[in-house]
């Protein structure tokens, strides 16, 4: 089976790829960009992101959202991750918790495939705690900040990929797409 994977994100992709080859699918890398929309859930961002790319794009295609979700902050950056990431970065994240003892947070993902004519969700997350210092030099995002059994995403390198949020919910569609499809 061939499914279209749209993203931006390079370092997903490759993440994505993998899984996707434990399982005997392949995926292809649909670099389009996009408007990101907000909402009140990563649910509901995801979605409205699939439903605007029904209309642009060939079905039998898969995206991703994904955000950290910090307990002392109230759940932010949440379904801001990507804007807050980009503004004040993995630094305003540390600034944020200066002096805050609760430091737990976790990574959460959400999938949407299209299959031409329905729209399915998955979902996975993996729960960690907001490091003191950035830590690690690979990933991206906020992987070198967010720890997870004493390591950091970024610390971790391919280790993460065994045990991310994006291959939780990865597993649970590619474990589904196998049986319907």
């Amino acid at each position: 089976m061939k499914l279209n994977f749209v993203t931006t994100n390079e370092g997903k992709y490759r993440e994505v790829r993998g899984i996707a080859e434990e399982y005997g699918i392949e995926v292809s890398w649909l670099n389009y960009r996009y408007d990101e929309f907000q909402g009140e859930s990563l649910e509901e961002v995801a979605l409205k992101s699939a439903k605007y790319l029904a209309n642009r794009i060939e079905p039998m295609f898969v995206i991703e959202d994904s955000g950290l979700f910090v307990e002392a902050l109230k759940g932010f950056p949440g379904v801001y991750s990507s804007y807050v990431f980009k503004t004040i970065g993995n630094e305003g994240i540390l600034k944020l918790m200066e002096g805050v003892e609760n430091r737990k947070a976790k990574f959460v993902a959400v999938v949407v495939f299209y299959d031409g004519s329905e729209f399915h969700i998955f979902k996975g997350e993996v729960e960690g705690r907001i490091a003191e210092e950035i830590r690690g030099t690979h990933g991206f995002g906020f992987d070198p900040i967010f720890e997870y059994q004493g390591k950091t995403f970024a610390e971790m390198g391919e280790e993460k990929n065994k045990v991310s949020h994006r291959r939780k919910a990865f597993q649970s569609f590619f474990e589904w797409l196998t049986k319907n499809f």
